[in-house]
């Protein structure tokens, strides 16, 4: 199958440090290779892949400190219309740039949605869009526009032997993320504290997120147990979370996925987690971490970890979580979108032998 994947130019692919959606399309772009599939990466100049690319940026945006990112993007469009014939189908990651050239082509394609979709803006979007056919990350993600048209459901994945599985020997807790109200870090440090354990952050910190970090934050990085490390590349990364007694993920809003704690998960390291979003569909209550709903539960979950089994999470993580799994789902779900424009709802092959899905959309 001749593939394009089509990725935002903020980041490359991969990304240097943080970058999520770039990540899951270098994962992608590399498995679906693997499974003798011809693919074309649409991708910012610095991006590296072992298929073609096609670049509209010579550099990620955000490392060029670009005034209007949307100039590239609408290039890159151009450059995905002129190709598009070369292509079986094509795969946007860039949300709804695409949807108006999209809506009248012939093409075949699906849209991946990354972001969160709980903005009241894109009620109407996807109304009136409501032919593009769009893959959820989370079954929960879905809920804020049940009237999109939903083609297929696919969790992210990461490579098998990505990272090493760790010990747990330093005997600290972690937080990887932003420095966003959303993801808690202030409530991390909390839970941390009460526990009696030393916490190790590694985070980024957004333009819009840096009243919060100052005010909310930065305060508490002073204290004995904190030790903030900044964005961390793949290989810290590894050793961060490999050492790590524990992973705190103490949300306060509907996660689309969370891919840090498939990254915990292929470490050994349990996680611990607020129960919003896609958390229920990731975690395996008592198997890969705990699901929690309050500090004090979230405490009391850190002085259980230990009964939590590091082989558990790896073998968990190379059941469901693999980018291989991913690429293959997705394949799964191309070949049934060129099959006449038949739209598919998963379950997919790597299916839900546990039922959580039904659980979660029924709470």
């Amino acid at each position: 199958m001749k593939i394009a994947q089509v990725s935002p130019l903020f980041e490359s692919v991969p990304p240097k440090l943080y970058g999520g959606t770039e990540r899951v399309v270098s994962y992608l772009t590399d498995a679906q290779l693997d499974l003798g599939h011809e693919v074309t990466l649409f991708a910012s100049g610095d991006s590296k892949t072992r298929g073609r690319l096609v670049s509209a940026a010579p550099e990620a945006l955000r490392l060029k400190g670009c005034v209007d990112p949307f100039a590239y993007h609408f290039v890159q469009l151009q450059q995905v219309m002129n190709m598009a014939y070369q292509f079986d189908v094509i795969h946007f990651h860039t949300d709804y740039f695409h949807f108006p050239m999209s809506k009248q082509a012939s093409y075949t394609h699906v849209t991946t949605l990354h972001g969160r979709l709980d903005m009241p803006e894109l009620r109407s979007l996807y109304t009136s869009f409501k032919t593009i056919p769009v893959v959820s990350i989370s079954y929960n993600q879905r809920r804020a526009l049940p009237q999109a048209n939903w083609a297929g459901n696919v969790y992210h994945g990461l490579p098998e032997n990505l990272y090493p599985v760790g010990d747990g020997n330093g005997g600290y807790a972690v937080f990887i993320g932003r420095f966003s109200p959303e993801k808690r870090p202030d409530r991390a440090i909390e839970i941390a504290r009460r526990a009696g354990l030393r916490i190790k952050l590694a985070a980024k910190i957004d333009k819009n997120d840096q009243e919060y970090f100052k005010t909310i934050v930065e305060p508490l990085l002073s204290q004995p147990h904190v030790e903030y490390i900044g964005e961390v590349g793949e290989d810290e990364k590894a050793a961060l979370l490999g050492g790590a007694k524990v992973m705190l993920f103490p949300i306060d809003w509907a996660e689309p996925f969370g891919m840090v704690m498939i990254e915990a998960m292929a470490c050994g390291t349990p996680v611990v987690a607020f129960g919003h979003g896609s958390v229920p569909e990731v975690l395996d209550h008592g198997k890969t971490g705990f699901i929690v709903s309050s500090v004090d539960d979230a405490v009391d979950a850190v002085h259980r970890i230990d009964t939590i089994s590091r082989a558990t999470c790896r073998r968990i993580f190379t059941e469901r979580f693999t980018s291989m799994r991913m690429a293959k789902d997705y394949v799964y779900l191309y070949e049934h979108q060129l099959d006449e424009g038949r739209r598919i709802d998963l379950p997919l092959p790597s299916g839900d032998p546990e039922n959580k899905i039904t659980n979660v959309l029924s709470a």
